[in-house]
């Protein structure tokens, strides 16, 4: 049988898929490959995919409706979905807030109607949440039983709409989901907007980089492996229960690390010291992200190896010989 993934072209998606056909699954991946960055870096990984055993590819945006039921009509093995695409970013959801309506709201819910298009024959929906849904929430560490309507982003805001109209879909059609609260996933192939990229290319080319809050920022920084073993895990445990079959749960490293911490992680893999610029908090952003995954574990086995002592050194590595490229 098959998995639909789509988003097979971003970071997370492409890792995940490698996993799935390196276990003997057959994966047919959907991305649009917009230019939100570099699509060459997109292009790039889906050269690793392309060629394997058990993968087909299809350019496809899923705002567009029906394009879903179509790509999954001319395969009548899909039996489960990993839905990872979406237009990402904290940031850039307060300069182009359209792309979220149409690519998170929009899209995830051409998604839920290709999966309940399924019918019987759907085993799973798997789908992409974040950390950013916790919003202004100030007790730590975040659990999934935590109440959720603060956002302090549209992003936010369009991930929660994810979960609540999964759980509509759940209730009304029986739709079995799972959604996943990524929190700040890094590693190689990683996304150039995301801070480990931004800081780690800056230092390497003797630029300063930004430092926001003034440095008095935590994250729980996931390492890329410990969340594709998470997100392979809950594909493989679909939800049963009485009610609705749907579910939530936190993929992060049950570790809140200091930010200038980090920072010093980086500039010892790269050999030189950051110039770094101290500026106010973001608009959108939170002081500190760290989750709860006692639920992820008991349910899915999950338990995160890699800290940012080992991780980021092979980022760096990586990111060096993608630059040089």
């Amino acid at each position: 049988m098959t998995v639909l993934l789509t988003g097979v072209a971003g970071f997370i998606g492409m890792h995940v898929a490698e996993a799935l056909l390196t276990r003997g699954d057959a994966v047919l991946g959907i991305d649009n490959l917009n230019d939100y960055y570099d699509v060459h870096l997109k292009e790039a990984r889906l050269a690793r995919l392309e060629g394997r055993k058990g993968f087909r590819f299809q350019r496809i945006d899923i705002a567009e409706a029906g394009a879903l039921g179509v790509a999954i009509a001319g395969d009548g093995a899909v039996d489960r979905i990993v839905h990872l695409a979406a237009q990402a970013g904290v940031r850039y959801s307060i300069e182009n807030p359209g792309a979220y309506v149409t690519a998170n709201l929009v899209g995830h819910a051409n998604v839920l109607e290709a999966a309940r298009a399924l019918g019987p024959r759907l085993r799973h929906l798997v789908y992409a949440s974040s950390s950013s849904v916790y919003g202004g929430n100030t007790k730590l560490p975040f659990s999934v039983d935590d109440p959720v309507d603060r956002p302090v982003s549209l992003y936010a805001a369009t991930k929660k709409a994810d979960e609540l109209m999964s759980h509509a879909y759940a209730h009304m059609y029986g739709v079995p989901a799972t959604g996943l609260r990524f929190f700040t996933v890094y590693g190689p192939w990683g996304r150039p907007d995301m801070s480990a990229w931004i800081f780690a290319e800056r230092i390497l080319a003797g630029r300063p980089i930004p430092v926001f809050n003034r440095g008095d920022m935590r994250r729980d920084f996931t390492w890329i492996g410990d969340i594709v073993d998470g997100v392979v895990a809950a594909l493989d445990r679909p939800p049963v229960a009485a009610g609705a079959p749907h579910r939530l749960y936190n993929l992060g490293n049950h570790r809140s690390e200091e930010l200038l911490r980090f920072i010093a992680l980086i500039e010892a893999a790269v050999g030189r010291k950051a110039g770094i610029e101290l500026l106010p908090m973001q608009p959108g952003d939170v002081q500190a992200t760290y989750a709860d995954i006692e639920a992820s574990t008991a349910d899915l086995g999950f338990s995160p190896k890699t800290t940012i002592d080992d991780g980021i050194p092979v980022f760096v590595a990586w990111l060096r010989g993608w630059l040089e490229r």
